[in-house]
């Protein structure tokens, strides 16, 4: 599974990723609004996950590459997610600090959105993030999300739900 974008390439996980994963995902920055960054077992978890996705649902996290240097920074997909109680079609992004403040986690979003829409039956796809996570709820609003919902989780405390409905997603192509 491939998508590409004008810049980027996003594909399928494999376990040769690992490396470059761990440092995303265990750096504290690109990380803040996570619990804790992740150690190595974590990120083994994370790309089993989205590895076991794949097969579960035909979709999941997708690794995010750039076009040009073939440079390996952060992931962007579809997961179902618990949201508030409910499994939910999430588009989720999260992109290297070194490579924030460039458009690419819109740019990705954007194209899974539109993959999304275009292979699934789902009515409604939502991003959900910790309140304090400005870039990640502005991703969600440059790709044509509408805040739905605020609620408090037991582990992450105040968490933002945004939603984009097929006909809203419609009516913007």
């Amino acid at each position: 599974m491939i998508i590409e974008t004008e810049r980027l390439i996003l594909r399928e996980y494999t376990q040769d990723d690992f490396k470059e994963l761990y440092e995303i995902l265990s750096d504290p920055v690109t990380m803040q609004h996570y619990p804790k960054p992740y150690d190595e077992a974590g990120t083994k978890r994370w790309l089993d996950w989205s590895l076991n996705n794949y097969a579960t649902y035909g979709f999941g996290l997708w690794a995010v590459v750039l076009k040009e240097t073939g440079a390996f920074i952060g992931d962007c997909g579809l997961t179902m997610q618990p949201i508030d109680g409910q499994q939910l079609p999430e588009i989720g992004y999260h992109i290297h600090k070194d490579h924030w403040r460039r458009g690419y986690a819109k740019e990705a979003a954007k194209a899974v959105r539109d993959w999304a829409f275009e292979n699934r039956n789902f009515d409604t796809l939502y991003s959900y993030m910790h309140h304090t996570n400005v870039a990640s709820y502005s991703t969600a609003q440059a790709v044509g999300m509408q805040r739905i919902k605020e609620y408090t989780d037991e582990k992450d405390g105040i968490l933002y739900v945004y939603a984009i409905t097929r006909s809203q997603w419609e009516a913007l192509k």
